[in-house]
């Protein structure tokens, strides 16, 4: 059974090893952190330039290095040692003094050979504990210093780290199908979306086969939602200041918002999220408890601003659309509306066969007080936690607590994911808001004729469809449904003799709503199929003269089944798949 600790330990004392084999290949390199992440370990470096040819030699050394038998030794260090020893170190006097500053506890290097560096630990005893042949350099990546753009960019060393050769081995395995299935890379293969430099990072272009599927899950959620009694609308994309003061979002969230633009000499601003516009809407009139829940939904485009560092193909971007919704309620409703958000999202993740993922109740934390400094009712809040925990266990999902990780509106379930990478993300949300009502006036007229104000529940079931078909790509590693293809049949004439019927079959597949594609007849056979298994087309139809003369079509599935029918037989069976959404 592997020791955790024990394998942290490795991984920190890995990290070492690499800063001690740069610095003898690149003697001014500024030193900057190396901690333990999950499957490995990283430590960014200034003033330095590599490239991925040089992580094998690096990988050598440490090698060589772990052969050596070096111990690794902690002390206690004085404020004026550490400025003599890391006195070409800027990144680490910066580390020190802040350190210095908590007070909590006294200032530690841990020595291996000549190399000292500034670390709390833990670390292994010495490196015959390390199995040279259980951990990789893996890549490069540019990282700014303590993740802020003002600061310098430096270069960070990523590597993988085991106990044994075969974790490794394993992992290495592991990486190299989520690379196969990496939607950045599907995505530009498969003519799905692409980002130019030009138009921004972060600010993706849909390509028609990717707007085709996505446009397909926004008809099926629309559908959906409808079906539940949500209203959808739409809301403008910039909003003036005074919305933004109002709603806290400049308050809390202004970091992540684009800067102002200014018009009629007012400041306007991109959207950060929809909930102050849809709440414009709610109290366009007075409301009665007769008309909650009041459901208002859109596919509302917002936009942040990311940093560079962060952004990932269409998992992190700029610009994205929600599938968000604002449920107005009342406090006797508010249970129910939850069980009912949770059962809608459960027959959502079971029709696309999602099941790998759990419920986190994120709470709040009211120490920090940048984030809720500003809550002045907190039995409120806690109510509010109270309902939605109350809720989980009603519906019978598990779920773990998250101190801190409540909106600075309210308390939230987080449905939580992870990666083709194996790393934890959101994938869509549950909020309670009682902070928006007393902000905004939302307030209904009671049974017994007295003003009140709503709660607010922001839910978003598939997150935004940017990420959620990220993910879909990812966990399908681009074979769609059926229902979900951009192109869901292929048809393959054997030559132009028979192209006639082939353009026959196209006609009569596109009447009956089945989207497909007639590939020319001047590439070989063999050809043909392979490019269009490699586009994922869940139908490749073969027509030869004998399916000419029989009026039917050699059908080969994704799967590599193949089988003779009659086109009728063909077109009542795919209609019928889509129509179920197999």
């Amino acid at each position: 059974m592997r020791n955790e600790k024990h394998l942290e330990k490795i991984r920190h004392s890995l990290a070492h090893l690499l800063a001690m084999a740069v610095l003898e290949k690149f003697p001014k390199a500024k030193l900057g952190i190396g901690p333990v992440i999950e499957n490995g370990f990283y430590y960014d470096f200034g003033d330095i330039s590599l490239s991925p040819e040089d992580l094998p030699k690096l990988e050598n050394r440490m090698r060589e290095l772990i052969k050596q038998n070096l111990q690794f030794k902690k002390e206690i260090i004085s404020t004026v040692a550490v400025k003599k020893l890391f006195k070409n170190q800027p990144y680490k006097l910066e580390l020190a003094k802040e350190l210095q500053k908590t007070g909590k506890k006294p200032l530690t290097v841990y020595k291996t050979a000549k190399f000292s560096d500034l670390c709390v630990g833990p670390h292994i005893k010495s490196t015959s504990e390390i199995d040279p042949n259980a951990f990789k350099l893996t890549k490069l990546a540019g990282a700014y210093w303590r993740g802020s753009e003002k600061n310098p960019m430096l270069t960070r060393i990523y590597g993988a780290a085991f106990e044994t050769r075969n974790e490794l081995a394993e992992y290495e395995k592991k990486l190299s199908e989520a690379e196969r299935c990496d939607h950045r890379n599907l995505g530009e293969r498969l003519e799905f979306f692409m980002i130019d430099e030009e138009i921004g990072k972060g600010l993706p272009l849909w390509l028609p086969k990717g707007y085709s599927i996505r446009r397909k899950l926004e008809n099926y959620i629309y559908d959906l939602e409808e079906q539940n009694g949500y209203l959808h609308i739409l809301t403008s994309h910039i909003a003036k200041e005074d919305l933004y003061k109002k709603s806290g979002h400049l308050a809390h969230y202004k970091e992540d918002m684009y800067a102002p633009i200014a018009i009629d000499n007012e400041k306007y601003y991109l959207k950060p999220m929809n909930c102050p516009h849809h709440h414009s809407i709610y109290k366009h009139h007075k409301r009665s408890y007769r008309e909650l829940p009041l459901r208002l939904a859109e596919f509302g485009t917002v936009y942040r601003h990311e940093r560079s560092g962060v952004l990932s193909g269409l998992i992190r971007v700029r610009g994205f659309t929600q599938n968000d919704a604002h449920v107005y309620t009342y406090e006797e409703n508010l249970e129910n509306e939850i069980v009912s958000i949770l059962k809608l999202h459960k027959r959502v993740f079971d029709d696309f066969n999602i099941n790998d993922y759990w419920y986190r109740l994120s709470l709040p934390d009211f120490k920090n007080k940048e984030k809720f400094g500003d809550v002045k009712n907190k039995k409120m809040w806690q109510r509010g936690a109270l309902v939605l925990e109350k809720a989980l266990k009603n519906a019978g999902h598990k779920f773990i607590e998250a101190v801190g990780e409540a909106s600075f509106y309210g308390p939230k379930i987080d449905i939580q994911i992870k990666d083709i990478w194996g790393k934890e993300d959101t994938i869509a949300t549950i909020q309670v808001d009682y902070y928006s009502a007393p902000k905004f006036n939302l307030n209904y007229i009671g049974k017994d004729g007295k003003e009140k104000p709503a709660i607010i529940i922001h839910r978003a079931i598939f997150g935004s469809f940017d990420r959620f078909f990220a993910f879909l790509i990812e966990k399908t590693c681009g074979n769609l449904p059926l229902w979900l293809a951009p192109i869901q049949v292929k048809i393959l004439a054997i030559s132009e003799k028979q192209d006639n019927y082939a353009q026959k079959i196209l006609t009569e597949l596109k009447n009956n709503g089945v989207s497909a594609e007639l590939a020319p007849s001047n590439e070989t056979l063999g050809k043909r199929i392979r490019e269009s298994e490699l586009q994922k087309i869940p139908y490749i139809l073969i027509i030869g003269e004998k399916e000419v003369q029989t009026n039917t079509v050699a059908v080969r599935s994704r799967k590599r089944e193949q089988n003779v029918m009659n086109l009728e037989k063909f077109l009542e069976q795919i209609k019928k798949e889509i129509k179920d959404k197999k």
